[in-house]
């Protein structure tokens, strides 16, 4: 098997990641099928469970090469078997519940598979492998055993099963992995494009009727968001996350990091946008009508978790706070009780306007720091 060698994300990734945007997909389907609390938790769940498993190998092809001999096949392998977990979605909780856990299973043990072998001659490696195949052992059982109940012991069992999954990296430590850094930051990035990918075709999908001056405005405004969603990111916290990455000491200190705001942290940026999709979706099909409190609250509380990560994120990073993206987040949510008695379409506005501001604000005010920091990494 060979072992990676550069930083570049490859052709088969994207390729990857591609079977993934259906995940999401399904995911925004799932809640805008049912958009009622239980229904946002089971979709959130579902998209807790997708997530973990696209981390797994997000940290396989930083140590393999994907592009090379049998790797090829498996990676092939998992995302066939990653096309039938998106397949089940809508019925993860129903009928389909069992073949969503099975097939979820496959996903997970090819990677457990894959790395076992990528850990050949290296101890460390092979000792964390082994901790992360028994909490992929205990996780995708408890899936399968929910797949037998329903109602609030299934979803139960299904916050069992993810909280466990997710919490297995604190106990089989992380002294043994490897990464390229900047591959698992442009990784990383790309996932995000490719959520916000996921909020356009939301727009399109929410279309249900006539195609007038309201869904116009609406599909325009909601561009403007997914556009301000990406600077957000993509300005200054990426190449933030980047260099903080790459010169972290190689072993302990480099793989909590990547752990810590990348692997969880992402998380609630990918969960907001997701939520965000949803809100996008319902606003489509409705403009001059208000939003359930429910949708209401994936709007703008999925933007504000969206913030919320940035924040942690910075954080964990530079040790730095952001009080700016706090007040933001703060109006984003004092403003869910108004989102039930207007049009959703001057919600959409209202997201727009708070977000631009905030966007603003930060360019004028960091304007030395971010133009320091966008040369430095050029020249990089």
């Amino acid at each position: 098997m060979t072992l990676r060698t550069d930083a570049s994300v490859k052709p088969l990734e994207l390729f990857f990641d591609l079977v993934f945007v259906l995940a999401l997909t399904q995911s925004t389907q799932l809640m805008a099928n049912d958009p009622s609390w239980e229904g946002l938790a089971r979709g959130l769940l579902v998209l807790g469970v997708l997530w973990w498993s696209w981390v797994g190998y997000s940290w396989l092809t930083s140590v393999v090469d994907p592009e090379e001999g049998l790797v090829r096949f498996a990676i092939f392998g998992a995302m066939a078997a990653l096309l039938v977990v998106s397949l089940c979605v809508p019925e993860a909780f129903g009928d389909l519940g069992l073949l969503f856990a099975c097939a979820y299973f496959l996903v997970r043990i090819g990677q457990i598979i894959l790395f076992h072998a990528a850990s050949r001659g290296d101890p460390k490696l092979r000792s964390s492998v082994a901790g992360l195949a028994v909490g992929t052992l205990i996780g995708t059982s408890i899936l399968i055993v929910a797949s037998f109940t329903d109602g609030l012991l299934q979803g139960g069992l299904w916050a069992l099963a993810l909280a466990l999954d997710v919490g297995g990296p604190y106990l089989f430590g992380s002294e043994g992995w490897r990464l390229a850094p900047r591959h698992f930051v442009e990784r990383h990035g790309l996932i995000i494009i490719i959520a916000l990918g996921e909020s356009i075709v939301a727009i399109g999908a929410g279309v249900e009727g006539e195609v007038d001056a309201g869904v116009v405005a609406a599909a325009a405004l909601g561009v403007g968001v997914a556009a301000a969603l990406w600077w957000l990111y993509f300005d200054i916290v990426a190449l933030v996350a980047e260099r903080r990455l790459t010169n972290a000491k190689p072993g302990r200190e480099q793989n909590e990091i990547a752990r810590d705001s990348f692997s969880y942290l992402h998380f609630p940026m990918v969960a907001g946008i997701v939520l965000v999709a949803l809100g996008l979706k319902k606003t489509l099909g409705h403009v001059e009508e208000p939003l359930s409190v429910e949708v209401a609250t994936a709007m703008l509380g999925g933007t504000a978790i969206y913030l919320l990560a940035h924040l942690a994120f910075r954080w964990r990073n530079v040790h730095r706070f952001n009080m700016a993206r706090l007040i933001c987040a703060a109006v984003l949510v004092v403003l869910i009780p108004l989102a039930t008695e207007i049009a959703s379409l001057a919600t959409l506005a209202i997201v727009l306007g708070l977000l631009a501001a905030l966007i603003a604000y930060e360019t004028v005010h960091f304007a030395d720091l971010r133009d320091r920091l966008r040369h430095q990494v050029a020249a990089e």
